[in-house]
Order: C-alpha cells, then structure tokens, then sequence
C-alpha cells in the first residue's frame, strides 16, 4: 500500500530510485491549518522515495510496441471478458496472458500498493509476496521495512505499531481512473495507471484529516508463474482535475463511507 501537491511546501525524500508510492499531499477544503498536510506530504515522500530505492538497479526488460491495432492513446473500454476468478492474499490474481490481462492487474496491484495494509508488517509482506517477482521480494521488504517504522506511523496519525487509535478511522485508498499500456512483448508489460488516492485520519481531533491526490504509477510487468508481476514501479504527480466546490465532509460522514464502500477488482 501510494503518493505531491502544489502548494510550495518543502517535502523530506530519501535517495531517488525509478519513482514511488502513489501518493501525495492535495488540496482539502476546510481545514484548521496547514501544518497537518505538511507533515502528511512529508512521510507520504518519505515513503514514495523508499519504494524507488527498492526498485533501483531493476534491468529494463526488452519490449516493443503494442500491436498497430491498439495505439498508445486506447481507451481504456470495456472488453467484455470476466474479472479474475481468484485471489492471492487477498488480492486478485491469475489474469490473462495479454494486453487486458496487463493492464488489469496492474490496476489491482496499484489498489493494494496503496492500501492501509501496508502498514502492517505480516499484511505487507504478504501483499509483496503475492504481486513481486520472486528475485525481488526480499529488497522490497528490507527497504518497506526502514520505511515504515514506528515515527512513521505516528507522523501519519497512527499508534507506533501501524494500528489505528481508538476512536480513529485510518484511510489509505487508491482508486484506479484508466490504464495504458506503452511498452509490451510476449511476457513483459509496461503500463500506466492513472489514480485519484485518499490518505489520512478520521476523526473529531484528527491533525491529519483526510486528503485527496492525483496521480500516475507506470508499473513494469513480467509474466512468471503464470501470471503478471511487478519489477519495478514509479509514480508521478497528476495528471489533476480542477478542484470542485463541494464542501468537505466532516470526519463522521468520512469514516462512515470509509466503512461502508468497498474497493472493486479491476477488469479492462
């Protein structure tokens, strides 16, 4: 589990990689101050920057371009074929050997990536083991490992073993928009997701509500053990919708449709 704005604030970031995490701070009306999306945007980075270290040092896989009878810019339609009928600690697994099998798992791999189960240590791993290639697991998890410790926790609003406070609702979402695939060879797949996330925490004293972001993560795919895997992964800012009028929710409304609503499994 995703990950900048524009506002001008000085972000912390670690060494740079490939790219990151799929989030980043946004703007939020409504809220006491800024200080609460400064050290939010701040551990965000902190994160992004840390997933790229992990991805540093992947080879580029040979492609070529996709078939001439879907150019770069496809919509990103429905087909008709059936979502995945399957899953892999929890998340969707088994997608077709092609294109909109691609493209489709890298949109659910971009859900989990960005979910609050990455802060969880037994939940993390399990996520990587299930969607990285094997020869890559291992630096992903000593990297995440340095990452996610307990001050990170606590700058994100967190009690410092990653579990929510009490009366708290954590969230941390990412909700694929469209996909792209820009690069493809029989067993390899580079695709782009674009990506609204939700990041921060519900509640009546929260000092880090929740925020919304725009975002894209190119995601580099290998087919192994029948099935796409990720190599290696970035992300960039936007691409951002003009903020609209409506007014924020208050914490109860947010923690309650947090609650409620579910995430989908993403089919092309």
């Amino acid at each position: 589990m995703s990950l900048g704005d524009d506002t001008g604030q000085t972000r912390i970031r670690l060494p740079e990689g490939d790219g990151g995490d799929p989030y980043g701070g946004a703007r939020r009306g409504g809220r006491s101050s800024s200080r609460s999306l400064v050290t939010v945007v701040g551990v965000v980075v902190l994160l992004i920057a840390a997933i790229a270290f992990a991805n540093r040092g992947g080879g580029d896989s040979a492609t070529e371009e996709p078939a001439g009878d879907s150019p770069k810019a496809a919509a990103t339609a429905p087909s008709g074929e059936k979502p995945v009928g399957k899953k892999s600690a929890g998340i969707p697994s088994g997608f077709a050997h092609d294109r909109q099998g691609a493209e489709s798992a890298a949109a659910n791999y971009a859900v989990a990536l960005g979910s609050g189960d990455m802060f969880s240590k037994a939940r993390r791993d399990a996520i990587l083991q299930s969607i990285i290639v094997p020869a890559r697991v291992a630096d992903f998890e000593a990297t995440l490992d340095k990452a996610y410790t307990p001050e990170f926790n606590k700058n994100v609003g967190l009690n410092e073993d990653g579990t929510t406070p009490k009366g708290f609702t954590f969230v941390s979402r990412t909700s694929p928009i469209g996909t792209k695939v820009t690069e493809s060879s029989a067993d390899t797949a580079t695709v782009e997701v674009w990506c609204s996330g939700l990041l921060g925490l519900a509640g009546e004293t929260s000092t880090n509500p929740v925020t919304s972001s725009w975002f894209t993560i190119t995601i580099q795919l290998e087919w192994t053990n029948d099935d796409w895997k990720i190599v290696t992964h970035s992300q960039k800012d936007g691409p951002a919708p003009v903020p609209g009028d409506e007014r924020a929710s208050s914490a109860d409304e947010m923690a309650k449709a947090v609650q409620e609503y579910g995430g989908f499994t993403y089919a092309r």
